[in-house]
């Protein structure tokens, strides 16, 4: 009798930026905001291609990533009708706020995080979640207490660095290899600016997935990592910095500094009576970098972009999750 051929999954690495403090340099003196990752931004490809792939999670230096609260906005959940489903929920918390009458006219961005939030439960385990802000949304400061008791009885998962990976990949001894990764995605949320950026190691790891041809997508502020493309890393630890390497030059989108901007004044990181500045914009950080960087004149747009070449695909914020995993998927290997 013939033994059954095991059916093995295809692997997908998922790389969560683990900060939990943004810096401000505006008002001097300030000790940074609490912050995370977005959720909204990788669960829909959780969702949509969690039955398909085995996904391996690591962080930039093997912390457990943070949750975002302010992430986790209904608006944030609304993809194409991001702009809209903002103004909207604006205007409903200006005056008289009632967090069950509000959740009640929005039972579609309600499941829909329900349901992120259970992947996020099922993939990642207990996690720690940023802080409310002053001028956070009025329905997320409820949710927050909320949320952490639903996690309080998970297990709290370890994530490998990615210098691990890196050194594990270069071991021959060792069987992983990150060329087995049909793609990379990698989240954003402020987090990205703090150890996405001026890293060497996940300038390496980017290298590494483009040597091997394995794809790599990033979201809203994770393509802050191509700044980092500029460094290699030998053998023996030695970062070498090459600013002519094989990405540079390539076209990428990513949030505006309109929609900081916008942010910095009027959202969640405005802090009233003040004036707030964090240290730099990521696109004019990636143009100064050599990229071509492209945006929109409306924030709150969709802009996907594919780098063929560079097997790079790149999208601006929440509201392009739902065009970015399509497009995805129809990138990816047929099995």
């Amino acid at each position: 009798m013939d033994t059954p051929t095991p059916s093995f999954k295809p692997k997908a690495l998922i790389v969560i930026p683990s900060a939990t403090v943004l810096p401000l340099t505006e008002p001097a003196g300030h000790p940074g905001v609490s912050t995370g990752f977005y959720l909204v931004e990788m669960a829909q490809i959780l969702k949509e291609l969690g039955d398909e792939y085995d996904f391996t999670f690591a962080t930039p230096g093997g912390r457990v990533p943070q949750l975002e609260i302010n992430g986790l906005g209904l608006s944030m959940h609304a993809a194409g009708k991001f702009s809209s489903a903002t103004v909207s929920a604006t205007a409903a918390q200006a005056l008289r706020f009632d967090v069950d009458s509000f959740r009640a006219k929005r039972p579609e961005l309600v499941a829909r995080r329900d349901s992120e939030l259970a992947l996020a439960r099922r993939y990642l385990g207990r996690l720690p979640v940023s802080e409310s802000l002053p001028n956070s949304d009025k329905e997320v400061v409820v949710l927050r207490d909320d949320l952490i008791k639903s996690m309080q009885d998970l297990p709290e998962h370890t994530f490998p660095s990615v210098e691990q990976l890196v050194r594990r990949h270069r071991d021959p001894e060792d069987s992983f290899d990150l060329g087995a990764f049909d793609f990379v995605h990698m989240p954003g949320g402020h987090a990205p600016m703090v150890d996405f950026v001026d890293n060497p190691w996940i300038g390496e790891l980017l290298h590494t997935l483009r040597e091997n041809q394995v794809l790599i997508s990033l979201i809203c502020h994770a393509p802050v990592a191509m700044a980092s493309a500029k460094y290699r890393v030998g053998p023996d630890g030695t970062v070498v910095t090459d600013a002519q390497h094989a990405f540079r030059g390539v076209r990428v989108t990513t949030v505006a500094k309109s929609a900081e901007l916008f942010v910095l004044g009027n959202g969640y990181l405005k802090i009233p009576g003040k004036k707030v500045r964090m240290g730099y914009f990521i696109d004019e950080v990636l143009r100064d970098a050599g990229y071509q960087v492209r945006t929109t004149t409306n924030p709150t747009a969709i802009k996907v972009i594919w780098e063929e070449d560079v097997r790079l695909l790149t999208s601006n914020g929440p509201q392009a999750i739902d065009e970015h995993s399509a497009r995805l998927r129809t990138l990816l290997p047929r099995r």
